[in-house]
């Protein structure tokens, strides 16, 4: 008689765990008009009051007057997508293009929550706390967030333990110390592993090498590869295909003979630098560094050598935020340019640089005409007037880009017409911009955006050259 074959117990289904319930403040929804969407599987719940702050915010032609505008017009389309009650929440599903898969919910009824007495219930962030206290209570089994750009908001949640986060979507990167910097230390056994079968050629007074190795599928293209030695190896990637890369060695601009505009390079970052800002293949250069790292300056050299000596380039556009440090000046009087005149007191103290260093022989009457025909050649434009221009075979230096939003270096830099080159520069270290932070910068995203297209290159300059004085004092301070 056999023995039956004992049947498997059925292994029951874990339930599937709750889709979490966010809750917005009205800062997320001003600072990413998409934000509804950018939740997943997750529901999102918008309180009446963030309703009432959008619509108070709408007015104007500011930049959170114009998303205000948007978001309202996104809320819209997704109501009106919904033909029986709102209650029960709308898929966001359609409304989204499949982005996300969660539902939003809107505040339909009259909410008293329970705050402690120090806290007023007038005050718009206290009334956003008591819908997050209320939803906790009604929905114990689901894990319910409030999301919010607004530090404080975010302390008061936890000091009333409830579960806050700041809105990581528009963070390109977790950690700024993984941001691409544009250099690669080559390791000491890298032609060991790789100079078998290695080809090198000469041409146009500078070497290139194809080498294959496992490393070489790590790296980019116009990434800059170094090697301590005597002498030094310096090279800027060309071209990488599977386990096989092309190099070329770099113009020595640390030379005297090869200046430009009278400057020359200082330490290998500004020699690789000035390799992107020369080459007439690469359409848009990133410059990463601390205050006194020559960023400016390198890019003016370059720009002035190429429109005035070279004729590659029209002119030179010059645009920056005009974000105060301090309290603000007012309104000021005069033309487009004289506006932005203070501003632009970093590009005054460097043409004063260029203009003793390019050589001249003519004394100061040699010296006042020069000045004026830099200056006729250098135009200094603001922002607000950006959006619809073409800018056609001009060299366009973007400084302070670390107060630009993604969305504003987007639209500055589809400017660009052809023939243009594009100068993106700043330090990530000094945001003036409420609510943007190192990792939601616009010149980081550019960064990451921009790090493996054959035409961009990026750089991130590590040694101040202003004096020893300026050095000692970023360090100590």
């Amino acid at each position: 008689m056999g023995l039956k074959s004992a049947s498997k117990p059925k292994q029951k289904k874990r339930p599937a765990p709750a889709a979490k319930l966010f809750v917005l403040d009205t800062n997320v929804l001003l600072h990413d008009p998409t934000s509804v969407y950018r939740f997943e599987e997750h529901d999102v719940f918008l309180p009446m009051k963030t309703l009432e702050e959008l619509d108070n915010n709408k007015k104007g032609l500011s930049d959170v007057a114009r998303n205000a505008r948007q978001v309202t017009r996104t809320l819209d389309e997704i109501v009106s997508s919904r033909e029986d009650g709102i209650r029960d929440g709308i898929p966001l599903t359609a409304p989204s293009r499949k982005l996300a898969s969660g539902r939003l919910f809107l505040q339909t009824d009259a909410i008293a929550g329970e705050l402690p007495a120090g806290l007023p219930a007038a005050r718009p962030d206290n009334e956003i706390l008591a819908v997050v206290v209320y939803l906790r209570r009604l929905h114990p089994a689901r894990q319910v967030i409030l999301v919010s750009k607004d530090i404080n908001m975010r302390i008061k949640a936890r000091a009333l333990d409830l579960e806050a986060q700041d809105y990581f979507n528009d963070k390109v990167i977790e950690d700024i110390d993984l941001l691409y910097s544009g250099v690669r230390e080559l390791p000491g056994d890298f032609w060991e592993k790789h100079g078998q079968g290695m080809e090198s050629w000469k041409r146009e007074g500078r070497m290139s090498y194809r080498v294959k190795g496992p490393l070489c599928q790590n790296l980019l293209v116009n990434e800059f590869l170094c090697q301590e030695g005597d002498p030094p190896f310096q090279a800027i990637v060309r071209e990488v295909g599977g386990k096989t890369a092309r190099f070329e060695t770099l113009v020595d601009y640390t030379h005297p003979r090869n200046n430009v505009w009278g400057i020359t390079a200082r330490n290998r970052e500004q020699n690789f630098a000035l390799n992107l800002l020369m080459d007439p293949e690469i359409d848009f250069v990133s410059l990463l560094g601390q205050a006194g790292t020559g960023k400016t300056l390198l890019a003016l050299a370059a720009g002035l050598t190429q429109v005035l000596d070279g004729q590659r380039y029209s002119e030179i556009i010059m645009t920056r935020v005009t974000v105060p440090v301090g309290e603000d000046i007012g309104f000021l009087p005069g033309s487009e340019e004289e506006k932005m005149g203070p501003w632009m007191g970093a590009l005054e103290d460097n043409l004063e640089v260029l203009n003793k260093s390019d050589g001249h022989e003519g004394g100061e009457w040699g010296r006042a005409a020069t000045r004026d025909l830099i200056r006729g050649r250098i135009r200094i434009k603001s922002l607000n007037f950006m959006r619809g221009r073409t800018f056609l075979s001009r060299f366009l230096i973007i400084d302070e880009a670390q107060n630009l939003t993604p969305k504003q270096m987007k639209t500055l830099i589809t400017r660009a017409g052809p023939g243009t080159k594009v100068v993106c520069m700043g330090n990530i270290a000094q945001i003036d911009t409420p609510y943007l932070t190192e990792g939601s910068s616009g010149l980081t995203y550019v960064v990451d955006r921009f790090k493996d297209w054959a035409h961009s290159g990026h750089v991130t300059l590590q040694r101040g050259e202003r004096s020893r004085l300026a050095d000692h004092a970023a360090e100590v301070l």
